[in-house]
């Protein structure tokens, strides 16, 4: 099983022997770990009020491990003093130069390559942790199930096969393409983000700023709205937003902060709450009826006049 040699898109990571001492430097690496039964010794804190940045799905396999938590810029000289026998960072931002610099402590399992620095699949995330945790057969199984589930998703809403979406920001307006995680997540159900959004100016490929005077690249079949502050104030504020069809009829999602940053995670535990919460919504967004109540429009206050 060991060594093994994983490609990255700055080098190779050579992993001797099974690691024990991980520094996860990925916003949402712990949560790889933890799907895999590991806990890491250091993890890097995205954001949340849980003090080791935990969320809720997560707690049940982090147990009573207390990492050490790092927050904000990859610091090099306190990672080294960590003494990691692993540091992963596929989902992390680092640049080459801090990928080399944190190669000459321990293996780094950087992003894979071909996807920038975001757009991983969460698939190929886990095999490659598990490959370079020696738990490869694990990771396999973890990834077997999910897409078990995706696809029971699927064949029970042909409907939603092709249809346009995407999850757009509720803070500041902008979407997510279909390289970053939230738009992988809707093509997994079978819908279509249009590639459109790939090509509007600004922002990167992940996620695109959208013009106050022309949001006609959102209004499509069904438009999930992303609101991890939960005021929903930018969606009330969009000038435009009652000229939308979406919005007329009634297939608009409004994600609160748990669902948002369970999408927004897309990890092995973070999914199975996504799609415990999501699909029913989805499911009232295209019953084809406009005055079908989408509840979490409604507890968000964003239902249009009427209903």
């Amino acid at each position: 099983m060991f060594p093994v040699e994983i490609e990255n898109a700055f080098g190779v990571a050579r992993v001797e022997a099974k690691p024990e001492r991980i520094v996860s430097l990925s916003f949402i690496g712990h949560d790889f770990l933890l799907a895999l039964g590991i806990q890491p010794y250091a993890l890097r804190k995205w954001y949340g009020s849980d003090p080791y940045g935990v969320w809720v799905w997560g707690h049940d396999a982090l147990g009573d491990a207390q990492p050490i938590v790092m927050q904000g810029e990859i610091d090099i000289e306190r990672i080294a003093l960590l003494a990691p026998d692993l540091i992963t960072a596929q989902w992390s931002g680092i640049t080459e130069r801090e990928y080399d610099l944190l190669s000459r402590i321990a293996p780094t399992l950087g992003p894979a390559p071909g996807y920038g620095n975001w757009g991983t699949p969460w698939q190929d995330m886990l095999l490659r942790l598990g490959q370079a945790t020696g738990r490869g057969e694990e990771a396999a199984a973890v990834v077997r199930s999910i897409e078990a589930r995706f696809a029971e998703v699927r064949s029970r809403h042909p409907e939603w096969q092709g249809a346009s979406a995407t999850m757009s920001w509720a803070g500041a307006l902008a979407a997510y393409t279909d390289e970053d995680l939230r738009g992988q997540f809707l093509e997994a159900l079978g819908f279509e983000v249009p590639d459109q959004l790939s090509y509007l100016p600004g922002g990167n490929a992940y996620f695109k700023p959208l013009p106050v005077e022309d949001i006609s690249s959102i209004d499509l079949d069904v438009l999930v709205w992303l609101d991890p502050g939960g005021t929903a104030g930018g969606v009330l504020d969009m000038p435009l937003r009652n000229t939308m069809r979406a919005h007329r009829e009634g297939r608009e999602v409004y994600a609160g902060p748990l669902l948002s940053a369970a999408l927004s995670h897309s990890s092995p535990l973070s999914l199975e709450y996504a799609l415990d919460e999501l699909v029913p919504l989805l499911e009232r967004a295209m019953d084809g009826d406009p005055a079908t109540v989408v509840p979490s429009m409604f507890e968000a206050g964003l239902l249009p006049m009427g209903n």
